[in-house]
């Protein structure tokens, strides 16, 4: 019943495995945006419904829950609701008896509820039972949800972030073709349409936020590589050439605006307000490091389009990150997908026919079956 943002401990009590829930139930539109794609190439590697399950919950939630009628997706989710942390979230072993009845307790026991709870004297539901009950319980869990749905809900962050959105318009198009959902296809489509009309600039300009029609700030560094990757997922899931262009555009805007002169990017353009220094992250945090993810799109574009220019800088930036990388692999996580992308010769595959006919679809999900990131 949680969405994606809680975190587990795992902890050892005498002899049994005892699983500490203790999340924050602040939801971030970057952290789900990433889980869903992790749990989306958990599921190509593996075939396991399970991660494909988690993959269609977290997603399916953002739609419920985090896109603007616009097509933009909010920022985040309020941990609190009626000033109590995570109260909308958490259950009494009372309240869902009341609403389940006489399959309580098969329920609780596969959600672990107790009556002492695992959070504050309620229960975080965590399903603990085995994989092939849980089918079974989606009449009891749908029943919980529409009982959870009359409560206070949690309030929203409704600013819209031009780089948190790449990040989701990504996980929905490269969702929509692996799944083969049409839903996720529109959405991404409906998103990647409002970024570019209320976001990008006549003179091909990036700016960074958006709240109810009012688009302000400069956009910075993360904002124009997270959306070229959104993009550039887009198009390979609806072969429509304009989202190709769209993203070269702000490829060569980014390159022009933020290279540093001898390697790299800056994370701010060169027409940014005046600051004492010029910033330039390298190490990955909640988000990917721009400048990571700046080489990774290059290196995408290049396999594209054939140009050098790409690879060069991509290759310089990757060359100077070397050590860094060796010595903190944990910390440059998305300069090590770059540098795996760089090393692997990737692969590619050219499909000739009507994208609606039947032989081309057969092709396609051909491709798209079973992992292949290069």
């Amino acid at each position: 019943m949680l969405e994606a943002g809680s975190s587990t401990n795992r902890a050892v009590n005498g002899n049994r495995d005892v699983l500490d829930c203790a999340p924050h139930f602040e939801k971030m539109l970057y952290d789900n945006a990433q889980l869903a794609r992790v749990y989306l190439h958990a599921w190509q590697v593996t075939g396991s419904q399970f991660f494909r399950t988690i993959t269609e919950e977290i997603l399916d939630y953002v739609v419920r829950e985090m896109v603007d009628p616009a097509g933009g997706f909010y920022s985040t989710q309020d941990a609190d609701s009626e000033g109590e942390e995570g109260k909308f979230f958490v259950w009494t072993p009372d309240e869902i008896r009341d609403v389940l009845g006489n399959e309580a307790d098969r329920f609780m026991t596969a959600y672990g509820v107790t009556r002492h709870g695992n959070f504050e004297g309620k229960n975080i539901l965590e399903f603990v039972g085995d994989l092939e009950q849980r089918p079974a319980l989606t009449g009891s869990r749908r029943e919980l949800f529409e009982a959870r749905e009359k409560h206070v809900h949690p309030g929203r962050d409704e600013k819209v972030l031009t780089s948190w959105n790449g990040l989701m318009l990504a996980a929905f198009a490269e969702a929509a073709r692996t799944l083969n959902r049409e839903d996720y296809q529109e959405v991404a489509e409906g998103n990647a349409e409002f970024l570019l009309r209320e976001l990008k600039l006549e003179n091909g300009r990036l700016l960074r936020s958006w709240k109810d029609g009012d688009a302000r700030l400069n956009g910075y560094l993360e904002d124009y590589c997270y959306l070229i990757e959104g993009l550039l997922e887009v198009y390979q899931t609806t072969f429509e050439p304009r989202w190709f262009v769209a993203a070269q555009e702000l490829a060569e805007t980014m390159i022009a605006r933020f290279q540093v002169p001898d390697v790299g990017f800056f994370d701010i353009s060169d027409d940014h307000e005046s600051l004492i220094t010029r910033p330039r992250d390298l190490q990955d945090n909640a988000t990917p490091s721009g400048n990571a993810m700046a080489v990774t799109t290059l290196l995408k574009l290049a396999s594209f389009t054939n140009e050098l220019r790409y690879v060069d800088i991509a290759h310089q930036a990757l060359a100077q990150m070397q050590s860094m990388q060796a010595q903190y692999p944990l910390g440059f996580g998305q300069w090590l997908q770059a540098l795996a992308y760089a090393l692997s010769k990737p692969r590619e595959i050219a499909i000739v026919g009507d994208p609606d006919s039947y032989d081309t679809q057969a092709l396609l999900s051909i491709v798209h079956h079973g992992y292949r990131p290069y």
